[in-house]
């Protein structure tokens, strides 16, 4: 496999080449039509820093942040790793324009202009980004002016003032034709003379995919993203569906990268920088790198990642397959190879397989397999499988080679629960006993020998291996399973426990036995109380909702947990009960000890939606209210739940959107043993 070109050598110098590849390839090269944004500028997608979620509009907008952030970037190698802009946001000028019409730097914020700023930046090796608008404001309060009527006057302060990148919003637009208020400033960039990335901000509501190719270097496709699971999952679904409409010089734009902010898991940063590089995105930082630790740094600066997101070629990465929440994303390198993705974006651990031959690759006796994060090599007959954790991406880059027998085999592990139900969260209650399989997958064509396997459990869980747990050879293209008995101790306190399988095997390319492992997490829950109970006394084990979190004992409030009304079902308010807004689901967790479940259903008094209602057990549905509008009564529901280890509550909406679709569950009640 051969090594990626790199971006210096391949990236503005060599349009011609770059459209020539793209066509022997049997890649679109993106339409011809009139010219409006700058020629040969961003032939790969643009990396860099954003200020919006680190200071927003407040008082820490301003040189000195900046600047701080500017020269962590060279410190912590990110420019040198090709982050090249630092973009400021909204308010950074003052909201009116001057005498002569300019804009006018905030002089509190920047009080030696934002020329000087850019200067500073640019004796850094870093270029100047700056925000602007397609309209009369910008979308902040008090925001600044936007260009509309103004784009020549501002497109030309801003090349004298040296900006290198233009965000350009679409707030306060008049309900103008987005395309010709777009053009305007690209053409006035572009009569500037200074190649000035231009980003269109429309957040995909004319599906500027289809229209701003010529006339911005990127345009976003969804709403913002923001630092939490469900708005990635929303914008990656419009984004990885687009990839025919990219390519060098306009990117599909799912907007900023958001790791080191806190809201999301080590695990889910990780996978939206994978995913997003896959995707030939902008990498834009919007964390304060100032404080940002090193997992989040490791994590931007990965070589081997940013190869993929830079390949010349430029094709967006996109799925060929994707099913029940698992995804195989493929992009074409320059070089022949592929970047293979496989994303988990389920609540469980899931095998994804897929083959050489599937994402692309020509037919070859071995491939060299690269996982970009452990950054080691191992050679596959053709398959490319992972056991991938909840939420999680595995990363590879995969090429023919016909040195393939070089490298180890690749190996994978698995540590499963015995489930209730396919999909079923890995709870265990106190004194139980379970069986969990371990599971080692040799994808190679060279065999592994003296595999050994154990369960590493938590101190004073018994375990013992109820089949073999060694094998003297694990042929290439074969697997080899053992099941374990584990008891969980009497008493043992609700929380999260791991229980990791570990194998050692033998391979003639290193000197030592080769070390596997794979952990799953396991949660010991407690179940609902003897009798009768609310079940919003109750602990889910897991929620998830269309609008904010799921309340308790009030109606879904749209963005903190306890902003909602009181529960109100036709003219009747309810002290207890379940507020959500479609699509929403709770699970408990009952392990086979309570018999029946009871509620009264309906749309929030007010909220003029449509939705249904649904009970399920172990994944088998129990309940379907069908379709309930505002005009509907409250529906008294009841469903028998004996036997169940899971019951989940349901709502979704009624086909026709989810807006206004704010449901509530009053006086919901189980009944356990």
């Amino acid at each position: 496999m051969s090594s990626v070109p790199s971006r210096s050598r391949h990236g503005r110098r060599f349009p011609a080449l770059l459209a020539a590849i793209c066509l022997a390839a049997g890649v679109p090269v993106l339409a011809s039509v009139p010219a409006h944004a700058a020629p040969d500028v961003a032939l790969t997608p643009p990396m860099g820093f954003n200020n919006k979620f680190v200071t927003g509009c407040g008082s820490g907008l301003n040189e000195e942040t900046i600047l701080g952030i500017a020269d962590t970037m060279v410190g912590t190698g990110l420019r040198d790793a090709g982050y090249q802009f630092v973009n400021i946001d909204d308010c950074w000028a003052l909201p009116q324009r001057n005498a002569d019409g300019e804009l006018v730097p905030d002089p509190v914020r920047f009080p030696r202009g934002v020329k000087a700023l850019a200067d500073d930046l640019h004796a850094r090796g870093l270029k100047f980004g700056l925000y602007g608008g397609a309209g009369t404001k910008t979308c902040a309060t008090p925001g600044i002016p936007g260009s509309h009527g103004h784009e020549e006057q501002d497109a030309k302060l801003f090349a004298a003032w040296g900006v290198d990148y233009l965000k350009y919003d679409n707030c306060n637009n008049q309900g103008l034709d987005a395309k010709q208020r777009y053009s305007a400033m690209a053409d006035a960039l572009r009569a500037t003379g200074r190649p000035i990335v231009f980003a269109i901000c429309e957040w995909g509501i004319t599906k500027p995919w289809n229209w701003a190719t010529g006339i911005g270097h990127s345009w976003r496709t969804m709403i913002d993203m923001n630092d939490s699971w469900s708005r990635l999952l929303t914008v990656l679904k419009q984004n990885m569906g687009l990839a025919g409409h990219a390519g060098p010089g306009g990117w599909n734009d799912p907007d900023l990268l958001m790791a080191g902010n806190g809201g999301m898991s080590a695990t889910e940063y990780r996978s939206q920088f994978t995913l997003w590089a896959t995707m030939a995105a902008p990498l834009l930082i919007s964390t304060d790198l100032r404080k940002a630790g090193s997992q989040t740094l490791d994590l931007l600066r990965n070589p081997d990642v940013i190869a993929v997101n830079q390949d010349p070629l430029g094709i967006q990465g996109a799925p060929i397959r994707s099913q029940d929440g698992t995804h195989v994303f493929v992009k074409p390198l320059a070089n022949g190879d592929r970047a293979v993705v496989l994303f988990n974006e389920t609540d469980t651990a899931r095998r994804i397989s897929t083959s050489a031959t599937e994402a692309g690759l020509p037919q070859a006796t071995g491939y060299r397999l690269r996982d970009v994060w452990t950054h080691q090599d191992a050679h596959t007959a053709g398959t490319i499988s992972a056991t991938v954790p909840p939420h999680a991406t595995r990363m590879y880059r995969v090429g023919a080679d016909r040195h393939w027998y070089k490298y180890q085999p690749a190996t994978d592990a698995a540590t499963d629960p015995d489930s209730a139900y396919p999909g079923a969260l890995p709870v265990l209650a106190p004194g139980t006993t379970t069986t969990i399989t371990t599971t080692l997958t040799n994808s190679g064509t060279l065999p592994a020998g003296a595999v050994k396997a154990n369960l590493g459990t938590p101190d004073q869980w018994p375990v013992r291996a109820a089949s073999t747990a060694t094998t003297p050879v694990l042929a290439g293209g074969k697997q080899f399973g053992t099941q374990w008995e584990v008891s969980v101790p009497a008493g043992t306190a609700p929380g999260t426990y791991a229980l990791t399988g570990n194998y050692t095997y033998s391979v003639p390319h290193k000197p030592k036995p080769v070390t596997i492992s794979h952990t799953l997490e396991v949660t010991i829950a407690a179940t609902p109380a003897e009798g009768t109970s609310f079940l919003s006394d109750a602990n889910w084990v897991r929620a998830s909702n269309g609008w904010g979190p799921v309340e308790k004992d009030r109606a879904n409030g749209e963005q903190f947990a306890g902003d909602g009304e009181p529960i109100t079902l036709g003219g009747i308010a309810y002290a207890k009960g379940l507020g959500t807004h479609a699509p929403a689901s709770i699970e408990y967790f009952t392990g086979g000890n309570c018999t029946s479940i009871s509620a009264l259903a309906g749309l929030h008094d007010g909220k003029p939606g449509t939705v249904a209602f649904r009970l399920w057990t172990d994944g088998t549905l129990a309940y379907d209210s069908g379709v309930r509008t505002a005009a509907d009564p409250p529906l008294p529901i009841a469903a028998d739940v004996t036997s169940a280890h899971f019951v989940r509550l349901e709502v979704t909406d009624g086909g026709d959107g989810t807006s206004d679709d704010h449901a509530d569950w009053a006086n919901p009640t189980i009944t356990c043993e």
